[in-house]
């Protein structure tokens, strides 16, 4: 059974949040995952400029200064986006991550953007899948000899909920990889809603919407990334709720099959700032959960099925069901336990800290 370890937010005057999280990487023996000149990725999301809940970089610092006395080679990474927005380039996205705080003053490691200037920097690495046969996988990531995965745990419109199988399998692919998850995945009109604001077809990475009296969307052009679901403030697109939001979660365990492959990894998530939606947009909602704490685990399946089970236990209901209630959050782990990822059986083990 797997071992996920726990820690709540609480502290006081002789321990505080960066000293928790210390002792909590302790507990998976951080320190000697990697060896001298040893290539280690900290896959995390930067956060797109002016939503505000990605993981605070003194955390990366707190992991980096872990790993230093190994003598590797540590980087901080993400791989670029479909969309247009702050990092879907390498220059944007560079200058976007030192906008947030992740600077070599603060964290002590460089940033890397691992699929390149524009996104086609990448290795395929083959995977036998049902759904996929050949991931396409950001280089600098596929080329690590080690990584680790920090995540901020949230709500996601297109998968349930986002976790490390997503920062994994979504947030490591190149952007070919990406087009190949999204592409079953295609976006609707809803007519009566729709205000014709043009919103969407601003946003709209491939021109694939024009707006007359109402938005209309040209499906051979659309990529189906999503962009237009969270720009609209008025309910007016959707996903089509048929198997394309099933497809889209096992296509991307697939993907984090892809890139697990012959890795030793960590996976670090925070369940603070439990946004109702992705990272990837411009604006943070209000959290769907209070701020609960921070898991570690070496089972990528186990720590998003504890992440869940913390949630809906502190909250007594399910809130990604409440603000996605055509999307079931179940399918990416059951599908992942199924091919192997991990599992979702495991032992919560809860590290008090030594409060005193």
């Amino acid at each position: 059974m797997a071992r996920v370890y726990f820690t709540d937010l609480s502290t006081n005057s002789n321990m505080n949040l960066l000293q928790k999280f210390s002792l909590l990487l302790d507990k998976v023996q951080i320190s000697t995952l990697a060896r001298k000149d040893e290539f280690v990725a900290i896959k995390l999301h930067f956060g797109e400029y002016g939503n505000l809940a990605f993981v605070r970089p003194q955390y990366l610092r707190v992991l980096v200064e872990k790993l230093k006395p190994s003598g590797a080679k540590i980087f901080l990474t993400d791989a670029n986006t479909l969309y247009v927005g702050h990092r879907s380039n390498a220059v944007d996205h560079v200058l976007n991550a030192y906008l947030n705080g992740f600077t070599m003053d603060v964290v002590g490691a460089p940033v890397i953007i691992a699929d390149g200037l524009k996104g086609n920097d990448q290795l395929i690495v083959k995977v036998d899948g049902k759904y996929i046969k050949e991931a396409k996988i950001a280089s600098a990531i596929a080329l690590a000899d080690v990584l680790i995965f920090v995540t901020h745990f949230k709500g996601h419109e297109q998968t349930g909920f986002g976790g490390a199988l997503k920062n994994i399998g979504m947030g490591c692919a190149s952007r070919q990889g990406k087009l190949e998850q999204h592409s079953d995945s295609k976006p609707k009109i809803i007519e009566d809603k729709c205000v014709a604001c043009r919103t969407c077809e601003r946003f709209c990475p491939t021109g694939a919407i024009r707006v007359s009296k109402i938005a209309r969307i040209d499906y051979i052009v659309c990529i189906g990334c999503g962009q237009c679901i969270a720009v609209c403030n008025y309910e007016a697109v959707e996903p089509s709720w048929d198997s394309s939001a099933e497809l889209l979660s096992k296509k991307m365990v697939e993907y984090a099959k892809a890139v697990l492959k012959d890795k030793r990894a960590i996976f670090v998530n925070f369940i603070v700032n439990v946004s109702p939606d992705c990272d990837c947009w411009h604006v943070n909602r209000p959290a769907v959960a209070p701020d609960i704490g921070i898991v570690v685990s070496d089972d990528p399946v186990a720590i998003d099925q504890a992440c869940i089970d913390l949630v809906l236990k502190t909250t007594h209901q399910d809130p990604f069901l409440q603000v996605h209630p055509n999307v079931s959050w179940e399918t990416q782990l059951a599908y992942a336990e199924q091919i192997g990822l991990g599992s979702r059986r495991y032992e919560l083990v809860e590290i008090s800290c030594h409060l005193k």
